[in-house]
């Protein structure tokens, strides 16, 4: 994961993002070591979260939209016997309960209705747009929000380890989840299913797609030596892969269709004979159109 970069390099960045800072701040940080003003970031995480989150530089940017982002994994620690206005330790605290009845097989059961395709309304303080303003922003301004349910998937909910203590008890999870699940919304839901409320005091994401924290590097250590993915590479690597020759190569730098190429399904990784990553295409009957062209 390292090469040669110049501020019109294209390509994708890995950050191990620290606690305290925006996604926001760390495209500006990104920015500024990269010495490229088009930087953009996939997958919002809250400012109190760690972990992967990726960056695109330049035409790469466009990238992150085709790329199989949707599935991510997460370790949380949930804090039962307490809620918070935000569902997680930056809010006030809003109301305790009484732990000691609860158990580590109560624990377990109520995860266990929690995985699989749940229904979840998002957080309050969620990013969620409602009439065309941040559902966080109205709650700041001191309006009531109420969001829809919607549909999630929770594939892995495993208990690492549960700790009890005079006031709260803290379970340590791990979760693989689609996109568009809130870990805040899962601990609010895991406490009032035990009637004791619960709120998220611990989040560091450990994966998205197939980007983990193997790849990920903190912003100290790119500022000293920047690590990063090729676009090119990344597509290879994502995508099924056609190396066009140059008539063929000549055609999608302008987007055209190509006639008997016999793609698979999906999107296809378009490579001219140099190497170069021209575009994504996929199949439309005989032909094979483009989804995103990245060269001009």
């Amino acid at each position: 994961m390292t090469g040669s970069f110049t501020p019109a390099s294209d390509g994708i960045v890995v950050v191990d993002k620290p606690a305290g800072m925006t996604s926001h701040t760390v495209v500006a940080r990104i920015r500024r070591i990269a010495g490229t003003r088009k930087v953009g970031h996939a997958g919002t995480l809250d400012p109190m979260a760690t972990g992967v989150l990726v960056v695109g530089l330049n035409r790469a940017t466009r990238l992150l939209g085709h790329l199989q982002l949707a599935d991510k994994s997460y370790d949380a620690t949930i804090r039962l016997g307490v809620t918070t206005t935000t569902d997680d330790a930056e809010g006030e605290i809003v109301s305790t309960f009484p732990v000691d009845g609860v158990t580590a097989e109560a624990i377990s059961a109520a995860v266990d209705g929690f995985r699989g395709e749940i229904s979840q309304v998002p957080s309050k303080v969620s990013a969620i747009k409602v009439d065309g303003k941040r559902a966080y922003e109205r709650v700041r301004a001191g309006e009531e929000v109420a969001l829809k349910a919607r549909a999630v998937t929770v594939s892995r909910y495993d208990i690492l380890d549960v700790r009890v203590g005079a006031d709260a008890i803290d379970v340590d999870v791990s979760v693989d989840c689609s996109s568009g699940t809130y870990i805040r919304a899962l601990a609010r839901d895991l406490g009032a299913e035990l009637g004791v409320g619960g709120h998220l005091t611990a989040l560091r994401r450990t994966r998205v797609g197939s980007f983990d924290l193997k790849a990920a590097r903190s912003l100290d250590s790119l500022a000293e030596s920047f690590d990063w993915l090729p676009i090119a590479d990344v597509a290879a690597g994502t995508f099924p892969r056609y190396d066009a020759d140059d008539a063929q190569a000549a055609a999608i730098r302008t987007g055209r269709p190509l006639p008997g190429l016999n793609l698979e399904p999906g999107q296809t990784a378009m490579f001219d004979p140099t190497g170069t990553f021209l575009a994504l295409y996929e199949p439309h009957g005989p032909l094979a159109k483009p989804t995103a062209v990245f060269v001009s």
